[in-house]
């Protein structure tokens, strides 16, 4: 399967990062990144079964020395308020990469109203949120917000928007 050329950039950013685990919920959207991941005997990918493990994994990584990225879509980032408040209030370094649904060319109405709410929801929770929208800025955008979290030990959300990751199809 092929990729766009930005998924490697991105993938090569979190290399660069120190990113050594990557926890993630099965999507489409982050398929590059999570087969990347698996393939790569220096990271330690780990399928989760809800969005709110991948913050412990991801605060147990930093306890014990290593780096951890978490991928979702935004209507996982519901599963995870509550949760969120760990790397808050413990000035813990947090990363995650978020594809978004309920945008550009959505065909699920269901997918809208966390899509919307993503952003607002993230910030409410004290999570810094940086979006990319172009190819051409997505590996530069996790860079810099790989190092803005793990340098000042905040929590930073990357949104991709659904337009740079295509959007789904309904197939009958």
């Amino acid at each position: 399967m092929e990729h766009p050329s930005w998924q490697a950039g991105v993938y090569a950013a979190l290399k660069a990062a120190n990113i050594v685990q990557i926890g993630y919920v099965p999507d489409a959207g982050h398929a590059h990144l999570i087969e990347a991941a698996h393939a790569d005997p220096d990271m330690k990918a780990v399928v989760l079964t809800t969005e709110e493990e991948g913050i412990a994994l991801a605060a147990g990584a930093w306890l014990g020395g290593q780096r951890c990225a978490l991928l979702m879509q935004s209507s996982g980032v519901g599963n995870c308020i509550n949760m969120l408040s760990l790397p808050v209030n413990c000035r813990m370094p947090f990363l995650t990469l978020v594809t978004m649904r309920g945008e550009w060319g959505e065909f699920n109405p269901w997918q809208v109203p966390m899509g919307t709410a993503t952003p607002h929801v993230l910030a409410a929770t004290g999570v810094h949120v940086r979006r990319a929208e172009r190819p051409d800025e997505v590996a530069e955008v996790v860079a810099a917000s790989a190092a803005l979290a793990f340098d000042t030990q905040i929590p930073v959300a990357v949104l991709f928007s659904q337009r740079l990751i295509g959007a789904k199809v309904w197939v009958k």
